[in-house]
């Protein structure tokens, strides 16, 4: 039986914490796309070069995820935070078939961080 979009996520969450490229792909369909503002990215590789690109922009953040499911998609919106830089505005949307993600948007405004916890 294949996994519900809410146990998807759940270890989509688990595997980015590890920043292991393979282990996060392992989550999504072969041919899975990855919708950006600059393009669109297709299959594994274009999966590990996208969330490559976000885990590199927010290395070891402090997320705040506010998840809406509906079926087989998943709104989500976000907010993460690093010593230096935050989102406060990170938007995705995913699709989720077969236990996998086949699909997903990302938006978000990098910024320096203007407040610091002490």
């Amino acid at each position: 039986m294949a996994r519900t979009p809410q146990e998807v996520f759940a270890d989509h969450g688990k595997q980015l914490g590890t920043g292991d490229l393979g282990l996060i792909t392992a989550n999504y369909t072969e041919d899975a796309v990855l919708v950006t503002p600059g393009g669109t990215l297709t299959g594994h590789q274009g999966i590990r070069e996208g969330i490559g690109r976000l885990l590199a922009d927010l290395p070891d953040a402090d997320w705040q995820l506010t998840p809406q499911f509906a079926g087989n998609v998943l709104f989500l919106q976000w907010t993460a935070a690093t010593t230096t830089h935050e989102v406060t505005d990170g938007v995705d949307t995913f699709v989720f078939r077969d236990g996998l993600i086949s699909a997903q948007t990302v938006r978000y405004t990098l910024s320096t961080r203007t407040t610091r916890t002490v």
